[in-house]
């Protein structure tokens, strides 16, 4: 059996409209045939809130004081993104793995979990809840929000690493009503330097994926979508 590759770029910090263009082009790509393999594309995103399918405008609390606003395909309800948060946007042929989204979302899930394992952090799901969590299932570290054409998975997740929480404060975090937001910094309690941190979670997350997925990592230079 041929290795089952994970292509993983590492984009840097990219603007949230950028961003979407270029998975949606990936995403197309992979639909049409022409990626071979599936791909994990690993970013920041200057401030920004996005409304998924199911967002209800009452969970913007704040004008976000110029920040940006998207309304966009993916599953959920309103979500921050901004400095110090690993996203990660997997561009996944199901039809490679198994063509059940409940399966996706639940392995997406494990990917982070056993990352935060690596990392020291013991997280877990919450019933009724998609995402990731911690202190059992009091405090969320990780988004979860995905859109699936012709089994093609794109968006993803936002992992909250060195992130500015009080930034939360402006809108009802995936719509759950006092929702305790933390990241891998608060809740190891001890800070390496934000660049080692990242790394390290950088790190972590594309060996959950390696294992939760069973994919070998293939990791593309630093590059943008240009």
């Amino acid at each position: 059996m041929s290795e089952r590759v994970l292509e993983v770029i590492h984009a840097g910090r990219v603007p949230y409209g950028e961003a979407l263009e270029w998975q949606r082009r990936l995403a197309q790509d992979r639909i049409a045939g022409r990626l071979a393999h599936d791909v994990l594309l690993l970013l920041e995103h200057p401030p920004v809130i996005t409304l998924g399918r199911n967002s209800h405008a009452e969970h913007v609390l704040a004008d976000g004081a110029g920040i940006e606003v998207f309304e966009i395909e993916r599953g959920g309800d309103v979500t921050y993104h901004g400095p110090g948060q690993l996203v990660g946007y997997p561009i996944i042929d199901l039809t490679h793995h198994r063509q059940d989204l409940h399966w996706y979302l639940r392995t997406l899930e494990q990917a982070l979990i056993d990352a935060l394992a690596r990392l020291g952090v013991a997280a877990e799901r919450h019933p009724g809840y998609t995402g990731v969590w911690t202190g059992g299932g009091k405090r969320k570290i990780a988004s979860i929000g995905v859109h699936v054409k012709q089994w093609v998975t794109w968006h993803g997740f936002a992992l909250n690493v060195t992130t500015d929480l009080t930034a939360f404060d402006r809108i009802v975090p995936c719509g759950i009503a006092g929702v305790e937001m933390t990241s891998v910094e608060k809740e190891r309690g001890t800070v390496k330097g934000e660049g080692a941190l990242w790394d390290e979670t950088v790190r972590a997350v594309i060996q959950g994926f390696e294992s939760a997925f069973n994919l070998t990592a293939r990791q593309e230079p630093v590059t943008t979508s240009a």
